[in-house]
């Protein structure tokens, strides 16, 4: 009867923690992201869509999962992180289902999202396909439209204006209200005058802008004054300046950087040289302010991720510890029912187990330690850095404040191991080389470059490109930090099967420009790849390297 009791026991336990583990969990990050979402913290929102995915994938929540993400690849595209939108949407894709329907608009979305950032990297070809997908698994009209309306103008950004001009005389027949129509008619009238000059549209652009004036429609103002500057450029200049001014400063109401951008280099481009001159310097500092909030969120999106996965290995390190104190004990509970010569043999047993499993563990400790210093110095050092680089001529920030910290990060990252996960296998290498470098150069410093383009790396596999990124990226960091140099100058050839790069700065020179470290890691890197680093120190005020390395 008693034994009877206990097996009852046993199986009410088991159903009772089956029963609990099949429930599913509550998931209050994904409350609390749109929360944040909705008063504008976008940086907030994106670690709680972050946290939030992961919880998903706990609870095999597949499409939790895509929805979190497809948010994040949204969160990313605003701030301007293209590439890390771009790997954050195509990574959604693997969590929807396309046979079922209620998950459609969230591909619908996502595939939107994908299109606009491959518009921004002028990748038309993957923008329009990705828009051709968006539409077809639209779940209602207006989104329907609104994305034919975005493939229309990246057909038209492509210069194919025939199929472009076909789509939107299609929708302005469609059934839309005022503003949808205006806006169709605008951009189909503009499209129409870019492949033939000698087209008139200028009665279409004053309708619409009476529209788009009595509405208080904003956002239709600034395109059709944008359209209208463009139109009169060519005929009558003083129209084209008054309408590229009420552009700027309707984007400036709208709070739209990018076009005020846009509307600084039209009146650059047509205004006397002396107003040229003070808009260009407008434009500047627009620019460098815009590149610089980028960055900064760039930066802000990798540092989240990286705090979360340490953080979910730091978990997964303790839980695991606990397990194996819980089977340790289970064991020596089990042990003590033994017979004395059982009791020896397992203390002999667990002995030796923990011997093994101890060294196990600091092997494990040593690797992960190794993955993560990798880690901070080429994803978090070098990118600080760039980032301190980059906001020492911004007079809104705390200078002092933040060079301060950001050079201690630099410091104790300094001699920490590299790890390649700067660059991204599936882009164009020349085009994120060239953001890097570009990264560098500031109202001090002009970086001038000839031969960058992806007809010289055609050929180079991944590892020999991640080696020269890296050399690169050094080579940078040093004249930033070191040469006080004002101008650098960098030249890529490629003459059959050898690569050449050659590096000069009008900096203090060899003796004080290259610590010991920078340059063994340089020299280590440029052997790994069978290649050659030569400084020629003939000068105490000039610093060349010229680095070579065979296909």
């Amino acid at each position: 009867m008693k034994l009877f009791a206990f097996l009852l026991l046993i199986l009410i336990y088991s159903c009772s923690e089956k029963q609990a583990s099949s429930e599913k969990i509550e998931n209050p990050f994904y409350d609390k992201a749109y929360d944040f979402q909705d008063i504008g913290k976008s940086d907030s929102a994106f670690l709680y869509f972050y946290k939030a995915k992961d919880v998903f994938l706990q609870q095999k929540d597949s499409f939790g999962t895509g929805k979190c993400l497809v948010n994040l690849a949204i969160i990313q595209e605003t701030k301007g992180d293209y590439f890390g939108s771009q790997e954050t949407a195509l990574s959604a894709l693997n969590y929807f289902d396309p046979k079922d329907t209620l998950q459609h608009n969230y591909l619908s979305i996502n595939y939107n999202t994908l299109s606009i950032v491959s518009n921004n990297l002028k990748n038309y070809a993957a923008a329009i396909e990705s828009y051709k997908k968006a539409i077809g698994f639209a779940t209602d009209i207006s989104n329907e439209h609104l994305y034919k309306n975005n493939l229309a103008i990246t057909y038209k950004d492509a210069k194919d204006y025939k199929k472009a001009i076909a789509i939107f005389e299609t929708l302005v027949k469609s059934k839309s209200d005022d503003l949808s129509r205006s806006k169709i008619s605008d951009n189909l009238a503009y499209t129409k005058w870019l492949r033939d000059n000698s087209y008139n549209p200028a009665a279409e652009f004053q309708k619409i802008l009476k529209i788009r004036i009595a509405e208080n429609d904003d956002w239709g103002l600034n395109s059709s004054y944008a359209h209208l500057a463009d139109y009169y450029s060519k005929t009558d200049q003083k129209a084209a300046t008054e309408y590229a001014v009420k552009m700027y400063e309707t984007a400036g109401k709208i709070d739209s950087p990018d076009d005020q951008i846009e509307a600084l280099q039209k009146l650059v481009s047509l205004e006397t040289p002396y107003k040229s001159k003070q808009y260009f310097k407008i434009y500047q500092k627009l620019n460098d302010s815009l590149q610089t909030a980028r960055n900064k969120a760039k930066n802000q999106f990798a540092m989240i991720r990286y705090e979360t996965e340490k953080n979910k290995a730091d978990f997964l390190k303790a839980r695991t510890e606990n397990v194996t104190k819980e089977s340790k004990i289970t064991k020596r509970n089990i042990g003590l029912l033994l017979s004395s010569l059982v009791i020896i043999a397992l203390f002999i047993y667990l002995k030796r187990s923990r011997k093994i499993l101890y060294q196990e563990k600091l092997i494990e400790v040593k690797n992960t330690e190794l993955k993560y210093s990798k880690k901070v110095h080429d994803r978090v050092a070098n990118r600080i850095y760039q980032i301190m680089s980059q906001v020492e001529n911004t007079d809104l920030i705390d200078k002092n404040a933040l060079l301060f910290g950001l050079e201690n990060v630099y410091e104790t990252s300094r001699d920490i191991s590299y790890d390649n996960t700067e660059i991204n296998e599936n882009q164009n290498f020349s085009n994120q080389l060239q953001s890097m470098l570009n990264s560098y150069s500031s109202d001090r410093v002009k970086i001038i470059f000839n031969g960058n383009n992806e007809e010289v790396w055609t050929g180079v596999s991944f590892a020999t490109k991640t080696e020269v990124y890296l050399i690169l990226q050094e080579l940078m960091t040093n004249m930033k930090k070191h040469s006080r140099a004002d101008k650098v100058f960098l030249k890529f050839t490629k003459n059959k099967s050898i690569i050449s790069i050659s590096y000069t700065d009008n900096g203090v020179g060899f003796s004080d420009n290259l610590p010991k470290n920078g340059l063994q890691n340089m020299e280590n890197r440029i052997n790994s790849i069978n290649g050659k680093i030569n400084f020629d120190t003939g000068s105490k005020q000039l610093l060349k390297v010229n680095i070579s390395f065979p296909l």
